[in-house]
């Protein structure tokens, strides 16, 4: 009767765990709902009236509640950036589908991301190219976008602490590179470290004012081409930000 009991018991207690845990797979549903609808109202450039389905998917996939701290994990699927610490955000869920979108991804990709932060922008792309080579200044954040990147099992991800102003040379050229800060002007190194018929998507402007997402496209001759696309609102570009 006793051991009837405890497994009653046992089992209520996880019967109430299960319905305390939220419902994140409807959250983020819901979240990807609100993102293809602005998709549509919002068109950024010509081309950007839709997102393509595979950034669909992969939005669809990434658990969002793991990369926020626990005390705004409520708040993982709304349409709005968060913070993580160290003066650094987790970007608005809009802006990473629609910058991911941008620069056309592809299976056999090898991207550059400038601004690790929690890691989330580097999942998103995880699935949809071969391999991401991501730069993180605050070094604490880099530590631990590089456990939690391992944890769950985005192993074409590589995360290193250090100025991403100076991109990664060693692995260039890159097929894209996504910057998640705002830097004054389009940092030179990061131009010669894309491929041609590449294409970088950067937030430019003055620290914690007007500032505009950019698309750079390097042709088939390394001719740079430049569009402005929409106001944005993100965190500086620190480091070598000259």
């Amino acid at each position: 009767m006793a051991r009837t009991l405890v497994l009653l018991a046992t089992a209520l207690q996880l019967s109430t765990a299960a319905a305390a845990e939220p419902d994140y797979g409807a959250a983020r549903q819901k979240m990807v709902d609100t993102i293809e609808g602005l998709a549509t109202r919002i068109a950024a450039a010509p081309d950007t009236g839709s997102l393509a389905p595979s950034v669909l998917a992969a939005l669809r996939q990434v658990p969002r509640h793991e990369f926020v701290p626990t005390e705004v994990r409520a708040a993982a699927y709304d349409n709005r950036p968060l913070p993580i610490g160290y003066g650094q955000t987790i970007s608005q869920p809009y802006i990473v589908a629609l910058m991911t979108d941008l620069v056309r991804p592809d299976k056999d990709d090898v991207v550059l991301e400038v601004g690790t932060g929690s890691g989330y922008q580097a999942a998103i792309l995880s699935p949809l190219v071969s391999r991401v080579y991501s730069i993180e200044i605050v070094e604490a954040l880099a530590k631990r976008a590089t456990e939690r990147l391992a944890a769950l099992g985005y192993g074409n991800v590589t995360v290193r602490h250090g100025d991403g102003y100076h991109g990664w040379p060693e692995h260039s050229p890159f097929d894209a590179i996504i910057v998640t800060a705002a830097a004054s002007h389009i940092p030179p190194p990061l131009v010669r470290q894309l491929k041609p018929e590449g294409r970088m998507v950067i937030p430019v402007g003055p620290p914690f004012m007007a500032q505009n997402l950019m698309l750079v496209e390097k042709d088939a001759r390394e001719q740079v081409h430049t569009r402005t696309l929409l106001p944005v609102h993100f965190v500086p570009l620190t480091g070598s930000n000259r």
